[in-house]
């Protein structure tokens, strides 16, 4: 399950709505079940999950899907699952119960299937016929406002995924070369002050703060890294004061996320953890939930217990909002959450 809180969008129809949703996303679902949840006339928040596999009670992950969505305020929401009908109509009516028994008001349960959308709750014949209506999404006025907001939806879930994956070749190459020499870099550091990098250093967090600096600085102003610059960060942010300099001073900025999705990009296996949790936070601060999802799948895939994506996966998969760190890094981080993470969660689908 992603949530995502993205710009705001008017929608006037059914096909308004389907059309909104890849730009919600940040991707067009397939095999999945959105909530999409509304103030008024305003979409305000969507959530995903995958559809049940056969045989599977759909009422666990529909009342999860409706606490994730009471939790933003909402008041009221539509349920649009995307796939065959022997798959979609049992998610979808289990949602639609579990958002009815919440209190919000079910505005509507769709089901969209190789472009044409059919209402559940719809009877009229003149407005929803039973062979379904057809849309055409590049048509809407939602997706042209998408568009001109700089919104941008994806083919596919594994077109975002592959966002995050490592490069290959030349650059892998590159980057190995340039992360053994990071590594000779901070051992000499720690070893002239007679400091251990265990332990986070004095000099080991004064590197750390002026490459923190420099990275932002640099990729603020739309410049690139240079490679052992990139693997000095990524060795450097294995240091918990260090990593959490980087937190303090990250959010939801395009230069934010276009820092960390690099630094996750090149860097080492073994180095990926920090600076996938940081591109992850960027991502959810600035509403782009899939996106964080995606980032904190391959951190853990390779760093199961690592203490800040367990905080945020735990984050996500509540649904908390983005507002609830407005301030930040004064305000602190959710007590809550933290105390959550402690614990270890079964891995989420999405």
């Amino acid at each position: 399950m992603t949530p995502t809180d993205r710009p705001r969008l008017a929608v006037r129809s059914p096909a308004d709505l389907i059309a909104a949703v890849p730009y919600l996303l940040g991707f067009h679902p397939a095999d999945s079940v959105v909530v999409v949840a509304l103030r008024g006339r305003q979409v305000v928040f969507a959530a995903r999950g995958d559809l049940p596999g056969p045989g599977a009670d759909p009422r666990p992950h529909a009342r999860h899907l409706a606490d994730v969505i009471t939790r933003q305020g909402t008041e009221s929401a539509t349920v649009i699952g995307y796939g065959p009908a022997a798959r979609v109509t049992g998610a979808v009516d289990a949602v639609g119960e579990a958002l009815d028994a919440a209190g919000l008001v079910v505005l509507d349960a769709l089901r969209v299937t190789d472009g044409r959308w059919w209402s559940y709750l719809c009877v009229e014949p003149d407005c929803c016929p039973p062979d379904g209506t057809p849309y055409d999404a590049t048509a809407s006025e939602v997706s042209a406002a998408a568009v001109f907001a700089g919104q941008v939806a994806l083919p596919d879930r594994a077109a975002l995924t592959a966002q995050v994956a490592p490069f290959d070749g030349p650059v892998r190459v590159a980057m190995r070369r340039a992360t053994v020499r990071a590594r000779g870099r901070l051992a000499g550091l720690t070893e002239e002050s007679t400091e251990t990098a265990l332990v986070g250093g004095r000099s080991v967090r004064s590197a750390g703060v002026a490459a923190i600096r420099t990275a932002f600085r640099r990729h603020r102003r739309g410049e690139r890294l240079g490679d052992d610059e990139v693997a000095w960060l990524s060795v450097l942010l294995t240091q918990l004061p260090v990593r959490d300099h980087a937190w303090e001073r990250t959010d939801g900025r395009d230069g934010d996320i276009s820092l960390w999705t690099d630094v996750l990009r090149r860097a080492e296996p073994e180095l990926i953890a920090a600076p996938g949790s940081l591109l992850a936070f960027a991502a959810w601060r600035a509403g782009y939930g899939a996106l964080a999802a995606v980032a904190l799948e391959r951190v853990l895939a390779s760093h199961p217990d690592y203490s800040l994506a367990l905080l945020l996966d735990d984050l996500l998969r509540r649904g908390v909002p983005p507002s609830e760190l407005d301030g930040w890094p004064a305000v602190g981080f959710p007590g809550v959450v933290r105390r959550r993470a402690r614990r270890r969660h079964p891995r989420r689908r999405e």
